[in-house]
């Protein structure tokens, strides 16, 4: 079998390709690969406290409206 270009593929169409051939070493390497590279290099301490906990998922929450809107 000859392997698709990944590097040509949008990201839906790794991730389907990765979910659809799920013993493909390749494809999921260029699909790790692809979405490290385009992640926040942010990083955060682990909450330590309930208060903490909920302002995290208050801040997940503002994201996850604010990814729905763009």
């Amino acid at each position: 079998m000859i392997e698709p270009d990944f590097s040509s593929m949008s990201k839906n169409e790794l991730r389907a390709f990765v979910i659809a051939h799920p013993d493909n070493k390749a494809a999921f390497r260029a699909f790790v690969d692809r979405f490290t590279s385009e992640a926040s290099p942010e990083t955060f301490d682990i909450p330590k406290s309930n208060a903490e906990i909920e302002e995290v998922e208050i801040l997940i929450k503002q994201k996850l409206e604010q990814l729905k809107m763009s």
